[in-house]
This record gives C-alpha cells, structure tokens and sequence, in this order.
C-alpha cells in the first residue's frame, strides 16, 4: 500500500504543477495561435490522457462531460476552453486519484493494448507524460512571459 501513496503523492503534485501554469498563464499566451499547439490544448491533452491512464482500462473511462471530440489531439484549431473549466477539469482528475491509484493492481496488465506493460509501469509512464508537458509549458511561460513556475515535489 505504500507504493500506492507514492504513486498517489507523485500524481497529486504533478497536478499542482499543472494548474499552477494554468493560473499564471497570461491571456495572451492561453490562445496564442502563433504556436502550433496552442497552450490551452496543451494543458487539455494532458489532462486527458492522465484521465484516461489512470482508469484500469479503456472500457472504465468516462470522458469529461465538457470534453469535445479531437480536442484531446495535439492540432491546431478549436475554440478554447477557458482557464476555469480547465481548472475544473484538473480538479475532477485531483478527486479521482485516490480511489484509481489505491484500487489499482499494480501487477495487472495496463489495461491498454498499446502499453505493454503492468499497471504500476503505466502509473510511471502517466506522470512521466503529465510532467512533460508541464516542463513544455513552464518553458513556454518562461521564455514568452518571463514566468517561474514553482516545482511541487510532494501532495
């Protein structure tokens, strides 16, 4: 079970780091379309996937009722969710965590025909993705807008 809170800490604080950006992005960066993937689409397919790997396996996972089909791709266009809703988002996955994380078996396959691995490598590959994203997006605010986010280690 330890190794379940582990996993569990590490996703909550990559949370934290994803609605930290998420505050501190300026209006003008959110829907700067001079980048090819925008980065409130960023943000959205993150959040997504980290949604949808936490779930046993694809057959469990219920999309956001605010989801929008293609909106989880890295493509251009679309209109952009607002910061609240992705906020509201983040914080749906937040109270989901606990539960997903303590009732997974880490032995079990990933649930997923395309990740060959268990369920406790999927929770690493998971965060591992969440937290690329996050490190693409703290640059984006650092380069563009001179903007520090601060690293969360724990929940």
């Amino acid at each position: 079970m330890e190794t379940q809170a582990n996993i569990q800490s590490q996703f909550l604080a990559a949370l934290e780091m994803l609605r930290r950006v998420v505050v501190q992005c300026p209006d003008t960066i959110w829907d700067d379309r001079t980048y090819r993937n925008v980065f409130w689409r960023v943000v959205y397919h993150a959040l997504f996937y980290t949604h949808l790997y936490l779930c046993p396996d694809g057959k469990d996972f219920v999309k956001w009722e605010k989801h929008k089909d293609e909106y989880h791709r890295l493509e251009p266009g679309g209109e952009a969710y607002s910061k609240a809703e992705i906020l509201e988002y983040c914080e749906l996955i937040r109270q989901q965590i606990p539960g997903l994380v303590a009732a997974a078996e880490l032995d079990a396959p990933s649930g997923f025909s395309w990740l060959p691995f268990n369920r406790l490598e999927t929770h690493f590959y998971n965060i591992r993705h969440l937290q690329q994203h996050i490190g693409e997006l703290s640059e984006r605010l650092g380069v563009a807008a001179h903007i520090d986010v601060e690293w969360v280690g724990t929940s």
